[in-house]
């Protein structure tokens, strides 16, 4: 981030030509407020989400199948709607505004959520812990509660990690280190606020209220809006580029209006600025590269361009705008990878929790009983112990081996958490194996939880919390580090899609293999009391598919080529 690309929020250029203020903006003093911010909105998220598909099923009377793909869906959409926020923060508010905005309608939802479960009229008719009968109106609040809090997410999701990001000038060779790390701590705060959902706030739902139980998240997300709002004086601002969907827009249709004239040989006759900087706001020049050669053609000067003298951007765009959009091609085979990655990450809060209901919950010889949906704290714990881990030992052991600063490039980090993945979805499907043997052997199948504890489900969340570290924070970065300047929200929500689509996946694979597997009067694969079912098919069903996948990865990062910036920015 360039010097002049700092401004303050309400829109106008702030001159750091005096080193004192650069001295008092961004870095490591700012992060406290994004990665505080980060910690309590994900504690409410978490605190909200985790145990959803039981309130589903218990209050909200749905099946098991119908639980799941609501709460697959919803999901989905929380991971979706941040193209929208993205699109708003990157071509006209900012990241600062667009976070601010959302937030607000993120709080509206977590009230309404909280009143749903608690005002007379609004909650449903309980006769029982788990025997409700919810009216139409009643479920329907639910929803639009929960659709609010998708479209608040939306609008913090793609930001809130590029913001901190963007404190750290990748000008500076210190603070580019930093960044680095920042995407390493940024994750490890995300996880220390699910550890607290997954456990406090999980028991608390089911021990004490949900009323409580989605009270609490919403408190904790009123305090993660004060906690950006109080590092306002100590952000760098970065100026919104226009909007990034117009500027792809021109360069597909004048390489398409240009698509019988000859790119140069010499590629130095291509179009740019001849300024050092780049003609688009927050956006450094990008060097020209060899691939999507038709693109190229959106760049070529012809007569017609030299006659009209107007600079039409539909008819002739520079080589940087050009390679944006070549830069976002290059992205998608690598994003698309991510997907399947995202249906074994989804399991944690659909079928590891049914799994785990159907299992001994007491904690050794106590009374005390652990909801299902608090083993997700393995998986949290995993995170929280593989980042420092990562960050302190294994890149400056491979540093020694590989040369790269960062250790393994963020290409090798994904692919190692890929690999690690199949193991969880083999690790699920054993157990499940094993607990459905028990059943056959003793004639369980009416029983609610059969006498296996549920902490052999540890392995399969500590190996997903594991795969998360390499995977999702080098994704993070990757990501980040690619995008064009201009564009980072814009890629940071398109990585963030790969959630959605990948809860999309497994809510359509649910679909199918229910539908298959229901034929000729049959239980299936997930009916209601899983004990008859076979929930381990679709654990090795989710194993071959991460196998191809990560086949699939490999394959795609050996063809792929980084993105080469030049000049500062704007």
């Amino acid at each position: 981030m360039a010097e002049e690309d700092v401004y303050t929020k309400d829109g106008t250029v702030d001159y750091l030509g005096n080193p004192a203020n650069r001295k008092e903006t961004g870095t490591w003093r700012a992060c406290p407020f994004i990665i505080g911010n980060e910690f309590c909105e994900r504690l409410a998220y978490y605190g909200m989400s985790s145990n959803l598909v039981l309130y589903f099923k218990h209050r909200l009377n749905h099946s098991s199948a119908t639980a799941t793909r609501n709460n697959l869906n919803w999901s989905g959409t929380c991971y979706i709607t941040p193209l929208i926020g993205a699109f708003v923060a990157d071509a006209y508010l900012g990241r600062y505004w667009t976070i601010a905005s959302f937030s607000t309608i993120y709080v509206a939802g977590m009230t309404l959520l909280t009143m749903s479960a608690t005002v007379h009229g609004l909650r449903p008719e309980c006769y029982s812990k788990d025997h409700c009968h919810p009216t139409d109106g009643q479920t329907a609040v639910t929803f639009v509660a929960l659709y609010l809090i998708a479209l608040g997410t939306g609008g913090i999701k793609p930001c809130v990690s590029s913001y901190g990001a963007d404190q750290f000038d990748d000008a500076d060779e210190t603070e580019k280190r930093h960044k680095s790390s920042f995407f390493n701590w940024f994750y490890l705060s995300i996880n220390v606020g699910a550890l607290i959902a997954s456990s406090v706030l999980v028991w608390i739902q089911d021990n004490v209220s949900w009323g409580w139980g989605f009270g609490i998240p919403a408190i904790a997300m009123a305090i993660a809006v004060v906690s950006f709002f109080s590092g306002t004086k100590l952000f760098r601002y970065q100026k919104p580029g226009g909007s990034p969907l117009t500027r792809i827009c021109q360069v597909l249709v004048a390489s398409f209006r240009k698509h019988k004239v000859e790119v140069p040989a010499d590629k130095t006759l291509l179009h740019e600025t001849a300024d050092a900087e780049s003609n688009i706001k927050g956006s450094r020049k990008l060097d020209h590269t060899k691939e999507f050669s038709f693109l190229d053609k959106a760049a070529v000067e012809t007569e017609k361009d030299d006659i009209k003298g107007t600079g039409d951007p539909w008819n002739l765009c520079t080589v940087t705008q050009v390679e944006e959009l070549k830069a976002i091609i290059r992205l998608l085979p690598i994003w698309a990878t991510g997907i399947i990655f995202s249906a074994v990450y989804s399991q944690m809060g659909t079928l590891f929790v049914l799994q785990g209901e159907t299992m001994d919950k007491f904690v050794g010889n106590s009374t005390f009983e652990i909801p299902s949906a608090s083993l997700s704290i393995f998986d949290t714990l995993s995170v929280i112990f593989w980042v420092p881990v990562y960050d302190r030992i294994i890149v400056p052991v491979a540093r020694k081996f590989t040369g790269h600063k960062n250790g393994l490039t963020q290409l090798q980090r994904m692919g190692i958490g890929l690999f690690i993945s199949i193991f969880a979805m083999v690790s699920a499907a054993i157990l499940e194996l094993k607990r459905l043997q028990m059943v056959r052997n003793n004639n369980y199948y009416d029983l609610d939880s059969v006498p296996m504890s549920i902490f052999w489900q540890v392995p399969q969340y500590f190996l997903i919390g594991c795969a998360e570290v390499f995977t999702f924070i080098g994704q993070l970065e990757f990501f980040y580090d690619q995008a064009p300047d201009a564009m980072r929200s814009m890629c940071s929500a398109l990585s963030l899609t790969t959630v959605a689509l990948g809860n999309y996946l497994s809510s359509l694979l649910v679909t199918i293999v229910t539908s298959i597997s229901t034929n000729n009067g049959k239980a299936g694969w997930i009916p209601d009391n899983l004990n008859y079912g076979h929930i381990d098919y679709f654990f090795w069903l989710l194993g071959i598919l991460s196998v191809l996948n990560l086949g699939a990865f490999l394959l795609i990062s050996k063809w792929y080529t980084y993105k080469k910036a030049i000049g500062t920015l704007r």
